[in-house]
């Protein structure tokens, strides 16, 4: 919706007509979308056909999320405003506050590319440094653990029951994870745990049935021995169901996330390069890709065990990642969009000229995306409950450094690379 407003603002600016600036602005648009929105599916792609459990289900999500939202943009809100229009009402796409936001811009971001190199390769060090040597807290998706499913006899909130659980396995073991979510109703909670991960006993079994039991009997409207608890045979609340995960099995999920995660990069950059006809495109996108993502990664590492919220390494951390790649790639692909407009309407023109100035151009729809895509992942860091925060908290940043990346990595990468090429041919013609 953000690019095709501005499209349709600049064709107003332009001097054209309502009816006639819609649709120029719908119509020029629609490259960039297209592009934009196919590179993200294609992460819901590998998402849905490499992962597993819970990360198909999301990748599920996604893909039918795309496809809405596509159809909604073009079509829906299309219709609303040539409806509008056929009614003779004027309709406005900028107030005062917005009228000259970022515009006439004129900064030389390929000037600033050695300064914000030189940022980001220290800021990837770090972040790798920290990946090698401190390593991370994995959650039971990659660990393996055991996952109860508890009834209680009154409705409970998720992070009140966490809470409890999480302090009591904590004085067990600091370093245990606790997962903590409503299932099927209000009154049953999904608990999982990866305290004493790989002893298997019969004895560990019962301490953790029993230690469970501690922390929830507060829960209970009525009083709940141990016995009726750990046996939803002889009452309908408590323990309903119960499984393990092995080592072994976390291993394989582990295996088929690392592999959703370079697949999806893959097939990005070969998009791009075809799309873009060119490999340098593609090598633009996939940098500052994973130049995000690895600053992502770094941060899970760094801050694990010193923030106050969850940054466990689970399959909802790498599907954040997965979608953090397919937004992040969308900023990449309306730059590269403008560039190659201007570049096919001059063709003769000074590339470092159009890349600036096609950054410039793009600079107030970059912005405006990303912020109204930041404003609910705040709302959701802030009052989405602990069990989501690491996840809201990595699509913040994933946003924020996104941006960034594809406007000083992704778009100089990308013009080095071409100038490289450029002077090659050039060298080998003499």
């Amino acid at each position: 919706n953000v690019i095709i407003y501005e499209r349709i603002k600049e064709e107003l600016a332009a001097g054209k007509g309502q009816s006639k600036a819609v649709s120029d602005g719908y119509k020029n648009a629609y490259s960039a979308i297209i592009d934009g929105q196919v590179t993200t599916l294609l992460t819901g792609l590998v998402l849905f056909f490499f992962g597993s459990g819970p990360v198909q289900g999301f990748a599920t999500t996604l893909i039918i999320g795309i496809i809405t939202s596509i159809v909604t943009s073009i079509f829906i809100t299309r219709l609303i405003f040539e409806r509008q229009i056929a009614r003779g009402k004027k309709i406005s796409f900028e107030n005062e506050f917005s009228k000259n936001f970022l515009k006439h811009t004129r900064v030389d971001f390929l000037g600033k590319k050695k300064f914000s190199y030189t940022v980001s390769g220290i800021v990837v060090a770090v972040a790798i440094a920290s990946i090698i040597l401190k390593g991370f807290t994995f959650g039971v998706d990659f660990q393996g653990g055991r996952t109860y499913v508890l009834r209680f006899d009154q409705p409970q909130v998720a992070e009140n029951v966490r809470a409890a659980v999480q302090e009591a396995f904590a004085n067990e073991d600091n370093s245990s994870s606790v997962e903590v979510k409503q299932f099927g109703g209000a009154t049953q909670m999904k608990v999982t745990t990866t305290y004493k991960v790989n002893d298997e006993s019969s004895a560990a079994d019962k301490e953790i049935e029993g230690l469970l039991y501690n922390a929830t009997k507060q829960f209970f409207a009525e009083e709940l021995s141990l016995d009726d608890f750990t046996s939803s045979q002889t009452v309908e609340n408590g323990i309903i169901s119960s499984e393990k995960v092995g080592p072994t099995i976390a291993n394989d999920m582990k295996r088929d996330a690392v592999v959703a995660v370079i697949l999806a990069l893959i097939v990005i950059f070969g998009y791009i390069a075809v799309r873009f006809r060119g490999w340098t495109w593609g090598l633009g996108g996939v940098v500052s890709l994973a130049h995000t993502a690895i600053i992502i990664i770094g941060f899970f590492s760094l801050f694990t065990g010193i923030l106050p919220f969850n940054l466990d390494v689970d399959q909802t951390f790498i599907a954040a990642i997965l979608t953090i790649i397919g937004y992040a790639i969308n900023d990449n692909v309306v730059i590269f969009d403008r560039i190659r407009e201007m570049r096919t309407l001059h063709p003769n023109g000074e590339i470092k000229e159009m890349t600036n100035a096609a950054l410039n151009a793009t600079l107030t729809r970059t912005v405006n995306t990303s912020v109204s895509t930041l404003l609910p992942m705040l709302a959701i860091a802030f009052f989405g409950g602990e069990s989501i925060r690491g996840l809201s908290v990595a699509l913040c940043l994933g946003v924020v450094i996104g941006t960034y990346a594809s406007i000083m990595i992704g778009t100089p990468i990308m013009y080095d690379a071409t100038m490289a090429r450029l002077k090659k041919k050039a060298v080998a013609k003499k």
